[in-house]
């Protein structure tokens, strides 16, 4: 069997890392001169370590094998133990979030009425399976509006860049989901489960995130960089060919499987020619536009602690950011010594008209919001600001979704099959699962 595989992002890396190490023939395409996708480290002269991608990591097994199996684990980072506190906006100032279901009844962060609706989800019997619930709809139903404006939606907007009153509780939450069908109770089902154990270990590569998909792109053998496949066509016995926009010796190979590691807006053009429907469904998929604000600050200059990984703020709140990450307190050496560097997320499934204002008005406007919310001296100024924008983000899960992943699996018949973050989840962690899962599958062949 030859495999093509059509991205370098950690999705195709993987998979091409897998197949590579049980000697199946691939070979792999980037368009990009640079391997790694949407992860990318930025050192700048100033001295800030910056990430334009993911910030940080939750330690899966998958991804610590794979660290492992790279010699990795000497860069791994942890983040500093302050990072299990985190911060909503509520009434104007940053209040602790609880973080495990016992605390949301003692924590003051809801209000009375709110603390009883959730004892009150333990009693409340569970509903029919409805695919096209959303995730506001779910939360609002099981607990209350209260857990929806100041939990979902802050936590939703600043992971997911999304609109809880838009995603699919199936698809966005799936195993939330199905602890009420199995449990009757998404609270009891958690505390059955393990599910309210804790959050995952957190970190980040001393270097950079980077460093993961650098390290992956070196080690494989059959790596194209700099060459985007083009079209792909089909031969009469239902094997692949592709072409690609420069002269490349691989035109005549002839592949038994194409694996599509690549957005979807990426996928459709090349789907379009031999599966029509396939493509429509994948065109469809959504990615909101999203900036990153990194403001750094003289320490002195604030006066809030910051002493947790970072702030979300709800729409409720009517913010102009959907919030930030308070990036030199939970990996410090990201900034120099006696500043403090903000990660800010601007626009966002809910926030678009700001996502797309110029730099300059974003990086006023976010400054404007941080003075106000931190207690920066009036008068201070940033040390510094930089911005990166994403006119594609995040791809959401929302009554799009069902349609392109139906297409996915149909597509599968003819041995095309997906791996990226519109697929298995946009984490990482799962990107790296769907990774090893098709792996696994093509290796049966």
């Amino acid at each position: 069997m030859t495999v093509a595989i059509l991205g370098g992002g950690i999705s195709g890396l993987t998979l091409a890392w897998q197949l590579q190490k049980a000697g199946v023939a691939y070979d792999l395409f980037e368009a990009e001169a640079t391997p790694g996708g949407c992860l990318r480290s930025v050192q700048h002269p100033a001295g800030y370590l910056l990430e334009t991608g993911p910030n940080s990591l939750q330690l899966s097994d998958e991804l610590l094998a794979l660290l492992t199996e790279l010699d990795l684990t000497n860069e791994i980072e942890d983040a500093a133990a302050v990072s299990k506190h985190r911060y909503v906006l509520r009434d104007g100032r940053y209040q602790e979030l609880p973080g495990s279901p016992p605390s949301l009844l003692t924590n003051g962060f809801f209000s009375l009425k709110g603390k009883l609706n959730i004892l009150r989800e333990l009693l409340r019997p569970a509903a029919p399976v409805d695919p096209q619930e959303t995730v506001a709809a779910f939360f609002r139903r099981r607990f209350s509006s209260e857990i929806v404006d100041y939990a979902v939606n802050p936590f939703i907007s600043g992971i997911y860049a999304g609109d809880p009153e838009q995603l699919l509780v199936h698809k966005t939450f799936s195993k939330v989901a199905a602890l009420e069908q199995q449990y009757g109770s998404v609270l009891r089902g958690l505390a059955k489960s393990g599910g309210g154990a804790g959050r995952r270990r957190i970190i980040t590569l001393r270097h950079g995130i980077q460093t993961l998909t650098d390290t992956l792109a070196a080690r494989l053998t059959n790596r194209h960089i700099g060459q985007p496949v083009r079209a792909l066509l089909r031969t009469p016995e239902g094997l692949y060919q592709l072409k690609t926009a420069t002269a490349s010796p691989h035109t005549d190979t002839v592949y038994d499987a194409v694996v599509l590691a690549l957005p979807t807006y990426a996928v459709a053009p090349l789907l379009r020619p031999l599966f029509a429907e396939a493509a429509a469904a994948l065109d469809d998929v959504q990615y909101p536009p999203m900036a990153a604000v990194y403001t750094a600050y003289q320490r002195a200059d604030v006066s809030h602690p910051l002493n947790g990984f970072g702030a979300l703020n709800p729409k409720v709140e009517q913010p102009y950011a959907a919030g930030s990450i308070w990036t030199s307190s939970i990996f410090p050496g990201r900034a120099p010594a006696g500043q403090v560097l903000f990660t800010t997320f601007v626009g966002g499934a809910q926030y678009e008209r700001h996502a797309r204002q110029p730099e300059a008005a974003q990086k006023a406007a976010v400054h404007e919001e941080l003075s106000r919310l931190y207690g920066i001296r009036e008068g201070a100024q940033p040390v510094w600001q930089f911005r990166y924008y994403w006119e594609r983000a995040i791809p959401q899960f929302d009554q799009h979704i069902g349609p392109a992943h139906a297409a996915a699996d149909a597509l599968q018949a003819h041995n095309i099959w997906s791996v990226a973050n519109w697929r298995g989840g946009v984490g990482v962690p799962d990107c790296i699962r769907q990774a090893l899962l098709v792996a696994s599958k093509l290796m049966q062949q």
